[in-house]
């Protein structure tokens, strides 16, 4: 529960309830009311500040895969996709349209504990230019690979030691505009919690399933026992991405920014190397950018290259 004020955070305005100066924003302060068994304020040195603060900065171990999402629309697809919210950080001042009522609302119900902040404090967490009052912590889904929906036609994204966090999210936004049943993460050198996840993702990394592997290996008997054939992006390869049909189970193989695909995935049984053509200077593209067009041109695959959508 968040009851009371924080002693070491001082209060820094008004009570949670909207005493003092009387600022609270009056359509959410009948909204904290129905809530107020959960409701409490938090100054700038309360944990839960300090908390948010330190998952935004992605500085401390985050073994419970906690996530600060902002805004209107991050919080729409939050609660779209059922995951699961830790806390709501609320500057009742700043929440103005009915969208963002309703979302108090919604989060008022969905959270674990709420705590209202004064605008000065929650400048402090807020990493929109003009933030709109609204700041979660929620937790990522966990998925295993039974939980995966493999069906015949199965398209999974290997991200084996891929480094930067902004290129698994935009995989992840990909995975999920391609129609992917799962990315599996392999060599793991960022969090799936990570801030630029999140965000490159666009809330794809709440539906879209990630599993992680510790041991690649692992991940290879798992496919290959599933009858899934496995496609390399390698620069090397002979053959061009265009030439296969990627009928059946698929998993499209991407490797680190820096050093490719780990040396086991080459073991895979009946893997093929595929390659993305370059007509400049450069020898490859972004890795996102690669998976990208792997993953959408196996999707075209998997529907006799309809073309149409």
């Amino acid at each position: 529960m968040g009851g009371g004020t924080n002693g070491a955070g001082g209060t820094d305005g008004a009570g949670p309830m909207g005493g003092g100066s009387g600022s609270m924003g009056g359509g959410v302060k009948p909204i904290l009311e129905r809530y107020r068994g959960k409701v409490g304020y938090a100054g700038p040195q309360h944990g839960k500040v300090r908390q948010a603060k330190n998952l935004i900065d992605n500085v401390r171990p985050n073994p419970e895969r906690l996530v600060v999402i902002e805004g209107i629309w991050a919080h729409q697809r939050a609660a779209d996709c059922g995951v699961a919210v830790q806390s709501l950080l609320v500057c009742p001042e700043m929440v103005h349209s009915p969208e963002a009522l309703a979302l108090t609302e919604r989060y008022c119900s969905l959270a674990e504990d709420v705590y209202v902040l004064s605008e000065k404090v929650f400048h402090r967490i807020a990493e929109r230019d003009e933030p709109n009052g609204l700041v979660s912590i929620c937790r990522m889904p966990r998925w295993g690979p039974d939980d995966l929906a493999v069906g015949a036609e199965s398209l999974i994204l290997v991200l084996d030691g891929i480094e930067i966090p902004g290129n698994i999210g935009t995989i992840l936004r990909s995975a999920d505009g391609a129609g992917a049943d799962g990315v599996f993460i392999c060599n793991k050198r960022a969090r799936v919690s990570h801030p630029k996840v999140v965000r490159g993702s666009m809330g794809a990394c709440f539906k879209v399933p990630i599993v992680e592997w510790d041991d690649p290996g692992d991940a290879i008997r798992w496919l290959a026992g599933k009858g899934y054939r496995a496609y390399l992006a390698d620069t090397r390869a002979e053959r061009t991405y265009r030439e296969y049909g990627y009928e059946g189970r698929t998993a499209i193989v991407s490797g680190s920014e820096r050093y490719g695909i780990g040396k086991a995935w080459y073991s895979y049984p009946g893997a093929s190397l595929v390659s993305i053509p370059m007509r400049g200077i450069c020898d490859s593209l972004n890795v996102a950018v690669a998976t990208t067009i792997l993953a959408y041109e196996a999707a075209v695959g998997r529907r006799g290259r309809d073309r149409s959508g």
